[in-house]
């Protein structure tokens, strides 16, 4: 889906017919996931190194040369790095392990990106940056999952999984952060059934005509709060602070406030899931008075924030002391880290600021920066 291919998807647990599907293919449940391709050819469980190449995504680049800029991730950042890069003449190629788009590519709508005044989805946003990166050549590697950085004399080598490498005269790391889980019991039980980090379409259509939660404070829980309440009987956003404004743009505080089918609670944190096959009921807690509360919900949708993707980069570059990448040292450009020439860009950045906006510009940024490094 991330990937925009074409599929039917099959749910064993609605679809009436799955299983008899899967009996006459003679495969247990316990087997699945199951893909048929062709109407011909079944895999079962494949592994996300074998079905991409079966699906006809691109396979892995050569790495007889160093390519002028490697980017390593494919959010708003590192596509943006990848268009300025590649229309500017440089050698460049973007590797991501899941898919192009990063955490912007599930957002259902934002609204207050230059140019788009009637909003724009994460999705349609970052295809369109990779047509046009494509258009100035460069090259894109997905699945790439990086694993490691290594410095050389003239370059640096990305090593990726399944024993393969790319090296780069000059690296962005534009890899993002991860979304975090709540600390509840059983959350994991109802993942992808009833849990879930992005609201897109795919998960509204899910939520038609039923109560859902949001936990978040920050600019992708409200924006998920007004794009399910056009779909969901009641949006119920719950708000660790005591501000809705603390960390949310005010054009969307305003929406949720004149929204009747939203109703916020704040100081409040959800302690507890529970439901059979789907989940049914979160029990929320107020933090400043320990009353508990039961609300029947078809669904919970988590936005609490990220933790950042560095592990591939081990000991190479310098951290901060939660873990993202810092930038700007004393001898070092202002997006530098501390290796020359790598350069670090969007959510995975010290300091960054997280907005689309704001790690389209650092993409951008870093190409000129890459430019005096490969000029010295």
């Amino acid at each position: 889906m991330r990937n925009r291919l074409p599929h039917r998807w099959i749910d064993v647990e609605d679809d009436e017919d799955a299983e008899t599907l899967l009996r006459g293919l003679s495969i247990p449940v316990s087997e699945t996931p199951v893909v048929i391709l062709d109407g011909e050819r079944v895999l079962r469980n494949p592994g996300d190194d074998e079905l991409p190449r079966l699906l006809g995504l691109p396979p892995p680049a050569p790495a007889s040369s160093a390519y002028d800029l490697l980017i390593i991730g494919a959010g708003p950042a590192g596509l943006a790095a990848a268009v300025y890069g590649s229309s500017e003449g440089l050698d460049t190629m973007v590797v991501d392990a899941i898919a192009t788009g990063g955490q912007a590519g599930t957002s259902s709508k934002i609204e207050n990106y230059l140019g788009f005044p009637a909003g724009i989805s994460g999705a349609d946003l970052t295809d369109r940056a990779v047509i046009q990166a494509g258009k100035f050549g460069a090259r894109l590697q997905v699945p790439g999952d990086a694993t490691g950085l290594r410095a050389r004399s003239d370059r640096y080598t990305v090593d990726l999984g399944g024993g393969g490498e790319l090296s780069g005269r000059t690296v962005v790391i534009a890899t993002g952060a991860r979304y975090r889980r709540l600390d509840v019991p059983r959350l994991e039980d109802f993942e992808g059934a009833g849990v879930y980090y992005a609201a897109t379409q795919v998960e509204a259509l899910q939520c038609r005509n039923m109560p859902v939660a949001i936990v978040g404070g920050g600019n992708s829980a409200g924006q998920a709060a007004v794009f399910l309440a056009r779909h969901a009987t009641r949006v119920l956003l719950f708000v660790r602070g005591a501000e809705l404004g603390e960390n949310m743009s005010r054009y969307l505080v305003d929406r949720i406030e004149h929204c009747p089918d939203i109703e916020v609670f704040l100081h409040t944190e959800i302690r507890e899931v529970h439901g059979h096959d789907f989940l049914e009921e979160v029990v929320a807690v107020n933090n400043r008075t320990a009353e508990a509360r039961r609300f029947e919900v078809g669904a919970l949708f988590v936005f609490i924030g990220a933790v950042p993707c560095v592990d591939w980069l081990a000991d190479t570059v310098e951290l901060d002391d939660k873990g993202y990448v810092r930038t700007g040292g004393p001898q070092a450009l202002p997006l530098e880290t501390s290796l020359p020439g790598v350069l670090a860009v969007g959510d995975v950045r010290s300091g960054s600021i997280k907005r689309v906006a704001s790690a389209v510009g650092e993409g951008a940024m870093a190409v000129r920066l890459a430019f005096v490094r490969l000029d010295r």
